[in-house]
């Protein structure tokens, strides 16, 4: 069996023969030599595709976790190694890093946060998403993770996006998004609709679809 069909990202990647054998070859040549994985990350797009997949990522993305995965290193060097792939890296390959992030972090240390904090000081909304995924919503701490929704909020960005957010709402952001809608509200602006069900119930505020 290939070892791309041997890895813990089922179903097989719908890649054709030629794909599904550079990467074998890449993921072997991971495994045997961590350094590889510097040339052959920026390739695989190339070699296999950004066709989607049911679980919401693209067959690059897939691949790319699958390198990552494969890596031979634990500690600061594999955060090293990580973090360099996503520094270097474009916006397709930074949001592979931070989608794959569950994976490489085998330990759930919370150690590759920093790259999370990086993602969330930017603006570009395809990467915020990517980096409040599940790692996130398991290693974020609870003010960070507060101020990351409220940016989502700012940015326009579905809560829906939000991994983890029903666990993890609060008081403190029920008051935070009360906040903010009295402010949309007061100036005459719409309110999302979505972060009605974290209001409180105290004062009506209107958003996009009436008073809540």
């Amino acid at each position: 069996m290939p070892i791309s069909d041997r890895a813990p990202f089922p179903p097989p990647l719908p890649l054709t023969p030629e794909a599904r054998a550079w990467l074998d070859a890449a993921l072997a040549e991971v495994a045997a030599d961590p350094a590889a994985i510097r040339t052959l990350f920026p390739a695989v797009r190339r070699h296999c595709g950004r066709a989607p997949l049911p679980d919401g990522r693209t067959v690059d993305e897939a691949v790319r976790a699958l390198l990552m995965a494969s890596l031979a290193l634990r500690d600061q060097p594999l955060v090293d190694e990580v973090s360099a792939l996503h520094r270097h890296g474009d916006p397709a390959e930074q949001r592979a890093v931070l989608r794959a992030l569950p994976q490489v972090d085998r330990d759930g240390t919370g150690r590759f946060l920093d790259l999370v904090r990086q993602t969330l000081r930017g603006n570009d909304n395809t990467l915020i998403e990517a980096a409040l995924g599940p790692y996130a919503a398991a290693h974020l701490p609870a003010d960070e993770y507060r101020q990351a929704v409220l940016k989502c909020v700012f940015q326009e960005i579905p809560l829906a996006r939000i991994s983890g957010l029903d666990e993890r709402a609060d008081a403190e952001l029920a008051r935070m998004l009360a906040d903010f809608a009295r402010e949309r509200t007061a100036a005459g602006r719409p309110v999302p609709e979505d972060i009605a069900r974290f209001l409180p119930r105290v004062h009506p505020v209107t958003t996009t679809h009436g008073a809540v």
